[in-house]
């Protein structure tokens, strides 16, 4: 929060202070957490969250302050010019120990049971602060487990350290005060506000802050240890506004998805419907290629797939058509445009996707397609709507159609002759064409989708196509190659970098350095 405002307000003075001897310049109102954090110094923290308030509650990030009288909370206190500050002097590190025992003097050592186990924050900073045997004759303050919160969250209030973490996040990011502290003393508990329920449309973020496992998801909750997760950088695909994710799966299955920090676009935070997105991944899936229903080789159903579209742009090109959808990623978008004008000689190009929904003022975009603004930049001027494609199929103009991806408005069907779709899911438009093509998803192939913002984003493969499936512009190179064409695509990279050439508005857009799945590990280093 404390950056956010700072972006907000522009440039600040600078104030100059030394932290353990060392001389240091930063922006005037940062916080000494925040710049001890800037220069690699570690001060452990429990209630503090960069996208949050600092109410300075847990006091495990106390430092001494040269002339204070006490150690005092670093989360709070904002840098000021020729301060000195002591981040681990004997006296720091003997009050943050005694704070970490009075904060584990009643907590339940089920770590092996654990869902936040390999990456709980208590459990870190008892590695690197303690690691000191409880002098707890074993009497604990006693309270509810399995306590059903919401649609979505479970908690179990021993384990909750009374961080109050989860409560600023419905009363500052989901702006619905849902949750409260009642009684006081080692008595106070986590609860609901009366009458309320935990089941705003950002609750799964409580999940995210939670620094131990008081808050689990019902739907991740004891069905995989985080460090056998492997974490995938890429982007949500449930509406326009593009949130920065990481995708969390093992053994080529997709186990969950947690928000990725990007200031520009969704700070740290991202909406429960966009986490629920990986579902669809897995269900009902087309995973080999049909011609006329029957499964059928690759080779078989491109040579197919070119025979019935050179068919049709011979007899009548202004009857053949191309629709994209804006589900596709770019290079998919940009290949298949470049196979409709190059091979297919057609100037019917639609636009189709999936239909509006709800939306809000925090992240929620009512187009639930992640990629419009790329169809459309890619697309062009020319492009036509999804209601144009209803009205001609509607009327008989159209008589044979190539289509990319989800499209809602492709129907009636009743006057087409031809009818080739790319789908990464069983559904009528597969039932009812002449050939169906397995189309690779979102989170089994690199590429970039462009959010509401025009901002480009990559993804990342995180797991392996299903079945047969492959990429879109993987499939157009191998269709314009059956056409006669010399595509020689070799991966998606190739394909964004001839699209932003040629496509004006990406001209200033960045593929990025590859990025590999990465093992979650909760690395330990002694304090």
């Amino acid at each position: 929060m404390a950056g956010e405002k700072q972006a907000a307000s522009g440039p600040r003075a600078k104030v100059k202070i030394v932290i353990d001897g060392r001389s240091h310049e930063f922006p005037a109102g940062l916080t000494i957490l925040e710049a001890c954090q800037r220069v690699g110094i570690k001060v452990p923290f429990f209630c503090w969250h960069p996208g949050l308030s600092a109410p300075a509650v847990c006091r495990q990030c106390l430092v001494e302050i040269r002339g204070f009288p006490k150690p005092i909370p670093s989360c709070y206190t904002p840098v000021a010019d020729k301060m000195e500050v002591i981040t681990n002097s004997p006296k720091v590190l003997d009050v943050r120990r005694q704070m970490l025992e009075f904060t584990l003097l009643n907590h339940p050592i089920d770590c092996p049971i654990c869902d936040k186990a390999g990456e709980c924050l208590l459990q870190k900073h008892y590695f690197d602060w303690d690691v000191r045997l409880a002098r707890n004759d074993g009497s604990k303050v006693r309270k509810a487990k399995v306590v059903d919160l919401g649609r979505h969250i479970v908690l179990d209030q021993e384990r909750c350290i009374l961080c109050t973490r989860c409560i600023r996040v419905c009363n500052e990011v989901a702006r619905q005060p849902d949750l409260v502290m009642a009684f006081r003393g080692d008595r106070q508990l986590l609860t609901t506000a009366p009458g309320q329920r935990l089941d705003n449309p950002y609750s799964l973020n409580t999940v995210d802050v939670c620094p131990v496992g008081a808050l689990t998801a019902k739907d991740f909750r004891f069905s995989m240890r985080a460090w056998e997760l492997w974490a995938t950088p890429s982007v949500c695909p449930g509406c326009a506004t593009g949130c920065n994710i990481e995708i969390h799966a093992a053994h080529d299955v997709i186990r969950r998805l947690i928000p990725r920090p990007n200031p520009a676009v969704n700070k740290y935070w991202m909406c429960d419907e966009g986490r629920l997105t990986y579902k669809r991944v897995h269900q009902d899936r087309l995973v080999a290629p049909l011609v006329a229903g029957a499964p059928a080789r690759w080779a078989a159903a491109l040579a197919e797939v070119a025979r019935l579209m050179a068919w049709a742009r011979d007899k009548s090109p202004s009857s053949l058509g191309v629709v994209l959808s804006a589900q596709t990623s770019n290079e998919d978008l940009f290949a298949f445009s470049r196979l409709a004008s190059e091979h297919l000689r057609t100037d019917r190009v639609y636009l189709a996707g999936a239909r509006e929904g709800w939306c809000d003022e925090i992240l929620v975009s009512a187009d639930k397609n992640p990629n419009t603004t790329g169809a459309k930049l890619i697309g062009g001027p020319t492009v036509r709507t999804a209601a144009d494609l209803k009205q001609d199929l509607k009327i008989g103009v159209l008589k044979a159609l190539l289509v990319l991806g989800e499209a809602d408005a492709v129907s009636p069907l009743d006057s087409l002759q031809t009818l080739v779709v790319l789908a990464s899911h069983q559904g009528p438009l597969v039932t009812a064409a002449s050939v169906a093509l397995p189309l690779a998803m979102w989170a089994e192939t690199d590429g970039t989708f462009t959010n509401r913002q025009g901002k480009v984003q990559r993804l990342h493969a995180a797991i392996a196509p299903a079945g047969q499936s492959r990429p879109g512009w993987e499939i157009a190179a191998r269709l314009a190659r059956a056409m006669g064409a010399a595509w020689t695509y070799a991966n998606a990279k190739q394909v964004f970098s001839e699209a932003r050439d040629k496509v004006m508005l990406m001209s200033g857009a960045d593929w990025g350095r590859p990025e590999s799945p990465v093992q979650l590990r909760f690395a330990n280093s002694r304090g």
